[in-house]
């Protein structure tokens, strides 16, 4: 636990860097063109690259050592932010700020690039909880992993709003490439024990050795003959990308366990609507309050994130994940119908406060499943083809609803018929376009729950996650240095 603590701190330092520099591009893009459209291009391009690349970043994780993943995009990202740096520098301001300028979207694509490196760094942190946290207590520790991402979410939402609206975008870049070189210098003094990559365990046919999961294994090789095995394990990343990412081996895992590819499907469908409050959120809280108002209420609001993450920290996610990963769902889909049900910036605060407050239990119950019932030498893999698949569903709905809003729905609301026809709903206000897509994106999303409640798939992954436990692979390093028994 000493290791995955330590761990935590570096990927705290790591997210509030990223963090930080995100939002405050969303912001400065927003300040500087009001455009809706811009903003919704951007964060669906993020989301569209995710899904891109996660299935070759889970091959990485797999073929490579934890920490060394981790380096390897600390150190990508080090390097975009400075190229992002000195395109700032290099280029007129005026090119940066217009929308139809290559130089804008230049600019933007080096950041977005250094950004969705860090996703990399996401996968291998889940596998890390499963290689060093026993599986009893790894709802525990995916809980103080949604703590750790909600303390950089809330530091870094205050902190981009007031360098944006204080000291503008070059020096926010500056403080980036400066928080982005500490993290990489500490993460060279912490350690993750491995004494050989996962993916070694396999057979030549794809399938997950015995070792993998709770089947008995005999004695832990010498550790002479674990040095041998574990040099030609641990390869670069080219040489991992250059293998194939078997997307055909990966599938089988998923249709292997009951109902896993039902929640796969459960969880794109609800990004569809994740894409809507993406797209629209910080539009709609930048046109009730000014930039640095709204960071400190996303700060304020984002320690729902550390008292979600601590809440299971302490008391874990009860018997059955998959329950409680629908049940949270209900709870977001009625926050986020409401929210903005009046043009109020107290109301929209209070319900992202309890809407960040229930993210992290949705995010610890989807890993805990995964890392218990897909084997071990998999996991990299499996993470980023649920990853990838989930991830897709978001750009689809943020390019579909930016335009829609911004030509449509929004004037619609704001100076067509739309005020008489449902102002009685939705009250009065410039941002009313915005808040019915909000209430429309949360009734379809209670609609699917609801089918999903009443499908055998949620019983049978129920049944399935109850009857299996996933250790950490024969010979494996566990947390303290001791080799680790398939079965423990």
């Amino acid at each position: 636990m000493k290791s995955f603590h330590h761990v935590l701190i570096n990927t705290l330092l790591a997210n509030v860097t990223t963090s930080f520099l995100w939002f405050a591009l969303t912001f400065w893009i927003y300040i500087e063109t009001r455009s809706v459209l811009a903003t919704g291009i951007i964060g669906g391009s993020y989301m569209a690259l995710v899904a891109l690349c996660s299935l070759g970043f889970g091959v990485v994780v797999d073929h490579m050592r934890k920490k060394n993943v981790m380096m390897l995009s600390s150190v990508i990202t080090f390097g975009a932010y400075l190229l992002a740096g000195g395109i700032f520098i290099a280029l007129p301001h005026e090119s940066l700020l217009r929308v139809d300028s290559p130089a804008f979207w230049l600019f933007i694509l080096v950041i977005l690039g250094g950004s969705v490196v860090e996703n990399m760094r996401n996968i291998a942190l889940s596998t890390t909880v499963t290689l060093l946290v026993p599986d009893g207590e790894r709802d525990r520790a995916n809980g103080l992993v949604g703590a750790v991402q909600g303390i950089a979410f809330m530091v870094t939402s205050v902190f981009s709003g007031l360098a944006i609206g204080l000291l503008g975008m070059g020096p926010t870049l500056l403080i980036a490439v400066v928080a982005t070189g500490g993290a990489l210098i500490h993460l060279t003094t912490v350690h993750i024990p491995e004494d050989r990559v996962a993916a070694a365990t396999e057979n030549p046919s794809g399938a997950a050795a015995p070792t993998d999961a709770g089947t008995s294994a005999g004695p832990a090789a010498p550790a002479g003959a674990e040095a041998a095995t574990a040099a030609p394990a641990q390869v670069s990343m080219l040489a991992a990308l250059r293998g194939r990412v078997d997307l055909a081996g990966s599938v089988a895992v998923v249709r292997s366990v009951p109902g896993l590819t039902a929640l796969i499907a459960f969880t794109c469908f609800n990004n569809l609507v994740g894409g809507i409050y993406m797209a629209l959120m910080d539009p709609y809280g930048l046109e009730l309050l000014s930039p640095e108002a709204w960071g400190i209420v996303l700060g304020v609001t984002s320690t729902g994130f550390l008292i979600g993450g601590a809440i299971i920290a302490k008391t874990g996610l009860g018997r059955n994940p998959v329950r409680t990963l629908l049940l949270v769902n209900v709870g977001v889909a009625v926050v986020g119908g409401t929210f903005a049900i009046r043009e109020s910036w107290i109301l929209f605060a209070v319900g992202i406060l309890v809407f960040m407050t229930m993210i992290p239990a949705a995010e610890a119950a989807e890993q805990t499943i995964l890392q218990r019932v897909v084997p071990f030498a998999r996991q990299g893999r499996v993470f980023g083809f649920a990853q990838s698949i989930e991830s897709a569903a978001t750009p689809v709905s943020a390019f579909v609803v930016a335009p829609l809003a911004e030509f449509w729905v929004i004037p619609w609301m704001r100076e067509g018929s739309g005020q008489e026809t449902l102002g009685w709903l939705l009250g009065e206000g410039s941002a009313r376009g915005i808040a019915l897509i909000f209430l429309g994106g949360s009734v379809v999303m209670l609609g699917a729950i609801l089918v999903a409640f009443s499908s055998p798939q949620y019983r049978r992954l129920s049944a399935h996650y109850a009857g299996v436990r996933q250790s950490v692979p024969a010979g494996e390093t566990v947390a303290g240095g001791e080799p680790g028994a398939a079965g423990d």
